[in-house]
């Protein structure tokens, strides 16, 4: 069961690094300056697409990753130690870097609209 989330995990992180590659895709740099404007907001609802428990989850991750204390030590099981670290960074950032394409999307759109006007 692990070893499918790690997968998956990977897999976000993989495509999403891809998909900065493909034409008209915003850079990873974009991505990346986008992530505190999206938490930002996904902390005072205005971003409808990221609540404070994905936030959380994310904050948790980090911590996990930057933590001492591990589940799985490195002086211990050196590999496997860091790949656990290395299997929640990428899904960590994967998460968000994947996010940041919607959110992008999602500004973009509703600096499109115009308040009170129906544009067909």
């Amino acid at each position: 069961m692990k070893s499918v989330r790690r997968a998956a995990a990977l897999k976000v992180f993989w495509q999403t690094m891809r998909g900065s590659r493909a034409a008209g895709a915003p850079t990873a740099g974009a991505r990346l300056g986008a992530v505190p404007r999206m938490v930002a907001q996904g902390m005072r609802g205005t971003y409808p697409h990221l609540d404070r428990g994905r936030i959380l989850v994310a904050l948790l991750g980090l911590v996990y990753v930057l933590s001492p204390v591990d589940a799985i030590p490195e002086i211990i099981v050196p590999i496997l130690g860091f790949g656990d670290d290395a299997v929640v960074a990428a899904f960590v950032f994967g998460s968000l870097l994947s996010e940041a394409d919607a959110f992008l999307e999602w500004e973009a759109e509703k600096s499109r609209t115009v308040a009170g006007q129906v544009i067909g």
